[in-house]
Order: structure tokens, then sequence, then C-alpha cells
């Protein structure tokens, strides 16, 4: 799921309510499987459907997680086990991907998870019209036994792997795939059933334990119910009411009240904020065409001061969009380009633009009315004058056009490949404009079909190159919080906005 559609959705929907009945206190269990009582969850946006072929992640992943498995599990350490397939290899050029299945998986309506099953369920994803769709492109698959399922691609897909234990592995019954009731009645073979009855779509959705589960060890709860709680003020009323376990905190305004009433904060940092510099090649604004203007607005920043007033120093500053959990990531880079406005005048003034230039952004009020102040403010003092558009519920539209040579915006830091292609190939929705370089080109293309060696060699290159080349104006990466109560634990992914539903614990 992209980051951003979230963000769009949350900027238009109107708080909720608060919801549900009191968190259970006393939940029990002993983390092995043999827990009891209830967990309740805040969530920040319900899901859209519970149609695998539409489903999505992020944010949403554990409204899926809690009726479906996935053929893979992305782990807390960053790692990616088996799940439905116990093993998995690919051929010598990486373009088929044979996975072994589980042969014990029975699904809630008692049919059995066959690989036939799972072909219908990636075949309908990648043919739907669900947000990410495009993460199974160019493949198609056989099912040559009911433990066998071959993937073939058109062409390698390093993050093939990623997106099976996401929402493009998702698996549900054969049967279910054509009810007409799928988008609000899910049949999976996961650790909890949806409890229709009990659930108010939009507003708080209930689950029972799946009493044929495959994997008890995974289940810490006898019932499972997900508050979405949209508004920051309603979750942090939530918690103050101790009226869920577990909460995905909007953002980190309210971190101290949530602390000081108890709560654990469980933080990762999956997005980075800052300017994206689209226009490379310089057809709308041609001053963006030296590196040395974008390599300017890179020394304009005061990356510290703009983490301290705009997140209250809940972050990490940076100058790079890949992730610290990125074998691209290189720590040198987040000081790149320390803050130095001189030198960006004198960037500017070798560039031609000694007397200044006007960039023209997109403005929205979903990141803050005090973000565009700063940012305007930080490039006056190096003589770059900004003209802001606000342009509505069209901000992410028309940023993608493109209508504008540069812009303000919170992106997740994707794992390797997916982020490649989400913000930097020609093809990259992030990269509206398609620029292109024959350096990135070479790059990713080696990425793409190396070895693992390779392609962590070579992404390590492509990051430096495009710091160097000033593809962006990275701020800092955000810390994303998740609060837990004295009575839960759990651990955050990663390469996730939401902790996958497998690791709330009771404490013991």
């Amino acid at each position: 799921m992209f980051r951003w559609k979230v963000t769009a959705a949350v900027a238009i929907t109107a708080a909720l309510a608060l919801t549900g009945c009191s968190a259970d206190s006393n939940s029990g269990g002993d983390g092995g499987g043999s827990g009891g009582g209830t967990l309740t969850i805040g969530a920040i946006t319900p899901p859209t459907t519970f149609d695998p072929a539409g489903s999505e992640w992020g944010n949403r992943s554990a409204f899926y997680q809690a009726v479906y498995d996935t053929l893979l599990l992305a782990t807390p350490e960053g790692t990616i086990e088996p799940f439905l397939a116990t093993e998995w290899s690919y051929n010598e050029d990486n373009t088929v991907l044979t996975l072994t299945l589980r042969d014990d998986v029975t699904f809630t309506d008692d049919s059995k998870l066959t690989a036939s099953v799972v072909k219908l369920n990636l075949e309908r994803f990648r043919d739907g019209t669900g947000p990410d769709a495009g993460y199974l492109a160019g493949t198609s698959f056989e099912a040559p036994d009911d433990t066998t399922l071959v993937i073939t691609l058109d062409a390698p897909n390093p993050a093939l792997l990623n997106y099976l234990t996401r929402d493009a592995g998702i698996v549900g019954s054969e049967a279910s795939l054509t009810s007409p009731d799928l988008a609000t009645n899910p049949v999976g073979s996961g650790p909890y059933i949806l409890d229709t009855a009990a659930t108010v779509t939009g507003t708080s959705y209930t689950y029972t334990k799946n009493p044929d589960y495959w994997n008890p060890d995974l289940q810490h709860y006898d019932t499972l119910t997900i508050n979405v709680l949209q508004d920051a003020t309603a979750g942090l009323n939530a918690v103050k009411a101790g009226e869920v376990n577990g909460l995905k905190l909007a953002n980190n305004d309210n971190l101290a009240e949530v602390e000081g009433a108890g709560w654990t904060i469980n933080a990762n940092e999956l997005d980075f904020q800052g300017l994206l510099l689209l226009d490379r090649a310089g057809t709308m604004n041609p001053a963006l065409a030296d590196v040395r203007v974008r390599q300017a607005l890179n020394y304009a920043f005061d990356r510290e001061a703009l983490l301290t007033a705009l997140q209250g120093g809940n972050g990490t500053v940076t100058g790079q969009v890949f992730p610290a959990s990125s074998a691209a990531y290189d720590p040198a880079l987040d000081d790149r380009y320390g803050y130095d406005p001189e030198k960006a005048k004198e960037l500017l003034a070798e560039a031609g633009y000694a007397d200044g230039l006007t960039i023209s952004m997109p403005s929205s009020t979903v990141l803050g009315a005090t973000t565009y102040t700063l940012i305007a403010q930080q490039l006056a003092d190096i003589g770059v004058t900004v003209e802001n558009t606000d342009p509505g519920n069209n901000f992410i539209a028309d940023l993608l056009a493109p209508k504008f040579p540069a812009a303000f915006m919170a992106l997740e830091q994707n794992p390797d490949w997916q982020l490649i292609q989400f913000m930097i190939s020609p093809t990259a929705i992030f990269n509206p404009f398609k620029y292109e370089d024959p350096t990135v080109d070479a790059l990713i293309a080696e990425i793409q079909n190396g070895d693992e060696a390779t392609q962590e060699a070579k992404a390590k290159e492509l990051n430096e190159y495009i710091v160097e080349q000033a593809w962006f104006a990275p701020f800092y990466r955000v810390q994303g919080s998740f609060a837990t109560d004295a009575n839960t634990t759990v651990e955050v992914l990663p390469t996730n906005a939401f902790p996958a539903i497998y690791d709330f614990k009771p404490k013991s």
C-alpha cells in the first residue's frame, strides 16, 4: 500500500466517536498459544474491503492478518520466514520461483489449502483493481501438484518475496472468492474469524479465535477487537479511558501524555519527510536541471531544527531516502549536506542564480502549515522564493500529473527494490517527470539481474549516486509510534506501519 493513500484518506475523513467496550485489562495467556482474554487495539483507518484482490497493507494490515494467512512471513527482525510456504527457491536467472506449501492448512469453511487455491488467489490479485495489483505484474502461475506452486516472471523482481509477506500473499478459500459478501465476510485460514454480527463496518471489527488454526503458537488471545480511531484526540481519549490495549498513534503530538498514562511507546522509523526535487531535467524549472542548484537546496535546510520544530525531535535527521535497515544505507550520507547557507549561496551563484530563483510547490494542510512556513523561510535565506499552491484534495494528483517541479512530501521507505520502483526508476510513480539517468538505469539493471551480493553492492552505489546528484532533499526519518498498555507487549516491524497481529502478547 502506498502510504500517501492512507494519509489522504485520513485527511478527508471526519473524526469518529469512541467505539467499543473497555479493553480487557485482565487479558491472560502465556504467549505460547494457550493464552486467553481479549486484545483490543486501535487503528487509524479501516479496510475498504476484505476481498483479497482489493486488499491493502500498511495501517490496514491487521484487519487482514487476523483472518488470512500469507504465503511468507515478515518478522520484527527484518527477515522473511516460512509460513503457508515452507520453502522456496529460484532458478538460475531468478525468473522462476518454486514454493512448497503446507499440507495441513484448513480454511474456516473446512476446505483445504492447495496450490490450485493459491494460484487462483494470485491470479485474482494480479488481474484485479487493487492498489497493489502491480506487485504481481508480469507473473504467471502453475500448480503441478497440491503442495507445489511455480511463479514465472517476465523479468527478475527482487521484491517478490517481500510482496508475498503482505497483501499479494494473502490466501482466501476458493468458495469465498465468488461469494457475493466477500467484501464483508472473509474466509481465510488465519488465527481469528471475523464475527460479522459483532462488527460495525468502518468503526469496530471483532474477531474470535479460530479453533482449528494450524499454528496455535501465534494465537495469544481468545478475542480480538480492532477499533478505528482516526482522530488523534479520540485515540488519546481511548488510552486515558483504558478502552484499548494498543494504539497506532496518528502522530507524535501526544507522546508525553500517553507515556504519562503508563503506556509504552514502541517505535520504528518508516517514513522520511523532505523535498522531492522532481524536475531534474529542468523541463518546468530550468534551474533544477543543474545539480549545483539541487545541492544548494540540500545545504539550505537546518534539519535538526526542522525535526525539533515539526516533530518534537521524534525521529532521526537524514540525507538519504533508503532506510537504515537497507543494504543501500550508508550513515555517512546522512551528513552529506550539513546546514550551510553560505555554501548554498555559492553553489547558486556558480550555477548563475546569484540573484535568486523561484520554485513553485504544492502545499497541503494535511502536512501542516508550519512546515511550509519553515521551508519557505530557510529557502528565502539562500535567495530562493517558494510559490506555494494548495490543490486541496488534488494534492497527490497534481503532484503526480506532474504540475510542480518540486514538493514537500512524506513517503514510506520501502525495501530496496520496492523503493526503487516507487520513487527512482523511470517508471516510478514518484518520478512523475520520468527522469532518466544512464548511471541510475545501469545500476537498476544490475540490481534486478544480480545475485544477492550484487544487489546489495549496487543498491549502495545507487544510493550514494542519487544523494550526490541530489535527487531529493530529505530532512529526517519520522518516528512511527505504537503505544501499548501495561498488560500488553508488541514488537514493531521495520517495514510496515502496523505491527503484525501475531506479535501482540499479554505480559506474563
